[in-house]
Parts: C-alpha cells; sequence; structure tokens
C-alpha cells in the first residue's frame, strides 16, 4: 500500500488558503463532513506533494434510472473533481446481490446477477451526464468481493461485532421490534467498508442515509492498517412535493433522462421555497450568486425569473442549450392555454368512447376513478374547452386531450 494511506505517524503539512478554498468547495451544501480537520490535511498533503485524493462513491445498480436526487452527491464529486482529484464510480454489483438493508423496516429482496447486469449498463452513461468522463475511474466491487471467498469472508467478519452492528438504527428498531433481521444484512455494510480497503479510499462520499456504511468503511481501514478515509454525507433532496425524499415510487421526481420539456415543467411546478433547496444542491453557480438571485428577489424580482434560470440550467446540463430555450418556449405556450408542438398521439378504437376510458386509454390518467377526479377538479380539456360532464363520450373523430398543465395526446378515435 502506498505511504499515504499507511496508518503511521505523519508529516503535518501547511494549510493554503488554495487547501481552505478546496474545503469550502467540499462543504458546500453538504450534511456533514467527518473528520473535517483531517480532510483539510489531507487536502494540505495532496497541495505539497501533487498527488490528488481518492475520492469514492459507490451506488448499487437497484434501478435502471437515475433522477436529479441521486445527482446531488454526483454534483458534489464533480466539484471535487474539478479541483484535480481521483473520483471513483463503484457500481455495486457484488453488494447489490445482498440488498442495501439502510432505512428499510424489513429485508430487502436481493436483485439477481441478470437484473444487476442490465442496470449497471446505463449508470455510468447517465452519471457521466454529470462528472467528467475521462477523468473518472470506473470500479465494480465484484472485483475484489468475489475473490474474497469463504475464507476471506470469515475473516472480514470477525473485525466487526454484533453490538456494533445494533447501534445502527435501523436494525435496533427491526431487533426491538421483533422484525427479522438476516444475517446476510450484516454483510451489506462491512462489504461496503471493504471497499474503501480495496480502494485506498481517503474520502467516501454518499447521503446522510448512509453514514453508518461510510463509518464501518472508516473502521475497517484502520483494522488494514490505512489511513482512514474522511467521510462526507449529502443531504436527501426533496421531490417536486417539497415533502417526502425524491424517489420514483413516490411519483414526486425529475428522471435526467426525461423530455426537455417534462424536465423544465417540474422544475417550474416547485415551490418558490424550494427553489432555494434545488439551487444549492443543483445548481453550478456560486454561492455569491445565488445569494445575489436571492436579494434580488427580496427586492421585488419575481420568483418565477428566477426558477426559469434553474429550470434551464439543469435541462442544458441533461440536454442542450436549444433544448432549454424550446423547453421554456413551450412552457410559455402552455401556460397561455396553447398545445405543445410535440405531444404524442394515441389511436383508440370503441366510439363513442366515455370520457374517462379516453383518459385512461390514451395514458393521460392512470385509471378510470382517477380521471374522474381530475374532471371534477376542473383539469381536464378537449379541444381546449374544460369538461365537467364526467359521462360525456367522444364520437369518432381527432381530439387534443388535456389533463393538468403537462400531459396532452393528440387522440385519433374510431
Amino acid at each position: 500500500m502506498t505511504s499515504e494511506h499507511t496508518l503511521t505517524p505523519s508529516r503535518t503539512y501547511p494549510v493554503t488558503d488554495a487547501a481552505r478554498a478546496a474545503l469550502a468547495v467540499a462543504k458546500r451544501g453538504c450534511d456533514e463532513l467527518l473528520v473535517e480537520e483531517e480532510f483539510l490535511q489531507k487536502l494540505a498533503r495532496s497541495e505539497a506533494t501533487g498527488k490528488p485524493l481518492r475520492i469514492k462513491l459507490g451506488l448499487d445498480p437497484t434501478a435502471p434510472d437515475i433522477h436529479i436526487g441521486h445527482t446531488v452527491v454526483l454534483n458534489k464529486m464533480r466539484q471535487l473533481q474539478d479541483l484535480g482529484h481521483t473520483v471513483i464510480f463503484l457500481i455495486g454489483d457484488f453488494t447489490s446481490l445482498i440488498g442495501d438493508p439502510s432505512g428499510r423496516n424489513s429485508t430487502r429482496p436481493p436483485l439477481t446477477s441478470e437484473q444487476i447486469e442490465a442496470n449497471a449498463k446505463t449508470y455510468f452513461e447517465q452519471a457521466a451526464l454529470v462528472l467528467d468522463r475521462e477523468k473518472t475511474e470506473i470500479r465494480y466491487n465484484s472485483e475484489w468481493s468475489m475473490k474474497l471467498g469463504a475464507d476471506g469472508m470469515i475473516k472480514l467478519a470477525s473485525r466487526y461485532t454484533m453490538a456494533r452492528m445494533l447501534e445502527r438504527e435501523d436494525f435496533t428498531k427491526r431487533f426491538q421490534g421483533g422484525v427479522p433481521i438476516s444475517i446476510h444484512e450484516f454483510l451489506y455494510p462491512l462489504m461496503q467498508g471493504y471497499d474503501s480497503v480495496a480502494l485506498e479510499s481517503d474520502l467516501e462520499l454518499g447521503g446522510t442515509d448512509q453514514k453508518f456504511n461510510l463509518l464501518v468503511g472508516r473502521e475497517l481501514q484502520k483494522q488494514y492498517g490505512q489511513a482512514p478515509q474522511c467521510i462526507l454525507t449529502m443531504p436527501l433532496l426533496e421531490g417536486i412535493d417539497g415533502v417526502e425524499k425524491m424517489s420514483k415510487s413516490k411519483g414526486n421526481y425529475i428522471g435526467i433522462s426525461e423530455k426537455p420539456s417534462d424536465m423544465f415543467g417540474k422544475l417550474m411546478s416547485i415551490s418558490d421555497d424550494l427553489m432555494w433547496r434545488y439551487y444549492e444542491l443543483l445548481s453550478f453557480r456560486s454561492m455569491d450568486e445565488i445569494a445575489e438571485l436571492a436579494r434580488s428577489v427580496e427586492s421585488g424580482r419575481n420568483p418565477k425569473e428566477v426558477k426559469v434560470l434553474l429550470a434551464q440550467e439543469i435541462v442544458a446540463r441533461f440536454h442542450s442549450q436549444a433544448d432549454a430555450e424550446r423547453a421554456l418556449e413551450d412552457f410559455d405556450n402552455r401556460a397561455r392555454g396553447g398545445v405543445p408542438d410535440d405531444i404524442p398521439e394515441v389511436s383508440l378504437t370503441g366510439a363513442p368512447l366515455a370520457i374517462g376510458q379516453v383518459l385512461k386509454q390514451a395514458g393521460l390518467a392512470p385509471s378510470t376513478s382517477e380521471a374522474m377526479r381530475n374532471i371534477e377538479q376542473g383539469g381536464v380539456r378537449v379541444d381546449g374547452g374544460s369538461i365537467s360532464d364526467k359521462g360525456l363520450k367522444l364520437e369518432a373523430g381527432t381530439y387534443v386531450v388535456q389533463v393538468g398543465k403537462r400531459k396532452f395526446a393528440r387522440v385519433i378515435l374510431a
């Protein structure tokens, strides 16, 4: 192992203004940095020796798509990457076989190797929309985890106690509540921690829900004779509802592969207060610039104008500046009651067809009962006219059907 990563008394490096500036970049928007003075020394060492720090982020490919909530930590990786450090995008193809118990009140079903492989194929392609593809080290933790074998796994398990595992909040709650905890779940934080040993990590990033796992890595590094990694946790971004954390299962997410107009519209739907949270965690603008935007709003500027700037920045990042401009035009057109140019076309049969069935079959409502609720709330339009009659049937023809502000379909009914 390299000398920088051995657990031996080492020299103290002078802390320069550049090191303190790098620390400020690392801390922007973070929830916690452990241990700050240690990390400052790592930054000072890197500057003095010219050797970049090794910064690790592990993601399990549990789903094929990444939403902008995931990019909060990816943005931090990019900021540290731009400072010249080595960032390691670790795909947890082995740990996904176990299943991360973080925040769970029951055992997470492990994925099959086929599911993991399919999801992993898309992961870095999406992450590369944030990270510098050419400067990112991509690793899979099966590289070293598979080689451990039964003997190595037993030796690794001997390095951590059951009592320490039960300090973890979700394990404690399940244990006290009589909810089963499978033995293999204890292996997850151990294997994630062992990743840090294998990669000789200087800093590991993760969401606040990963703190326990990251601390295990720090402890294991000490036991393997390495200097312990520092830990930087990032907040979990609230979804567009402003209440729950962003999640596909809660329907409050913005996927980074969504159409520009849909992404723009969702960003414009967030509250004025939540906008500042999104600015801090998602925007690449400096904090001084963001503070100036906040002062302009306090002085009377319409918050919508500032929200447009954020929405355009995010859309341009994942698509293009031209897409961002078109998305703004599309949004303004919708706000004036216009119809977007790129609405989907759906062919249906069965005329005359009940409006509830039209909405459901056109994909504008998940069920007829939800379609009825949309009508009751005045959210359904056909060819620009508001619909209030839940018993309406559409005759054969072509209609522009709208639900809410963002859902449109050109329905060809026969």
